[in-house]
């Protein structure tokens, strides 16, 4: 039986919490749509925030497009308004495993467990299901950047998502506000990164050319 907690509560469990359910009771592999299904109503923010935190890593160069594609497809489901997520068979099927989640968990409970108390219901009109479809209209356009080919340009958009993920998981309004200024600062360290490579690149071709 698939566990249900109330998104809505006082004080919802943290996230980690609820993996580490879905760890303990779930089988050695999910599909994304069955791991949707054990999120149950955390399944927007779960997934945003479990793919997002695989775009936050070192990808190999050329791979970030393939990683982005995942936060692509919730985000523009998240437009459309539909009640749950969606993936197409072949990616459906390559899933997540336990062990694999398990890793995930390691990676940001430590994080969660020092911030999480901040973290409640509040604000809900900013969480609601018009203010879902703008971040997801948010988190795909951030997703685009994050797939686009230049190294460690998919750190800080995928960054800025994970916040949004955080924001829906716990219904936080507040949280919400400020993953749209880490939003804006990603935008912005991606223009820098992309500026000083320009410039770098500028000044590689005037050396070679003397």
């Amino acid at each position: 039986m698939l566990p249900h907690h109330d998104p809505h509560a006082d004080a919802p469990i943290p996230l980690s919490s609820q993996l580490h359910e879905i760890i303990a009771e779930a089988p050695e592999k999910l599909s994304f749509t069955e791991l949707a299904e054990w999120l149950d109503a955390r399944a927007w923010g779960g997934l945003l925030l479990v793919f997002a935190a695989i775009n936050m890593l070192p990808l190999p160069p050329g791979t970030s497009a393939f990683f982005a594609l995942p936060l692509m497809i919730i985000a523009v489901q998240m437009v459309m308004g539909r009640a749950a997520p969606w993936f197409p068979s072949k990616l459906d099927r390559r899933g997540v495993s336990r062990k694999e989640l398990a890793r995930l968990v390691g990676k940001v409970e430590w994080v969660e467990q020092k911030i999480e108390r901040m973290f409640r219901p509040r604000l809900p009109q900013l969480t609601g299901a018009m203010a879902t479809r703008l971040i997801g209209l948010t988190c795909f356009l951030l997703a685009l950047i994050a797939a686009v080919p230049i190294p460690l340009f998919h750190v800080a958009p995928a960054a800025a998502i994970a916040v949004f993920g955080l924001a829906l998981i716990y219904r936080d309004g507040l949280l919400l506000m400020f993953a749209c200024l880490v939003a804006v600062l990603s935008l912005a360290f991606d223009a820098l990164l992309l500026g000083s490579g320009l410039e770098a690149l500028a000044y590689m071709t005037a050396w070679l050319r003397h």
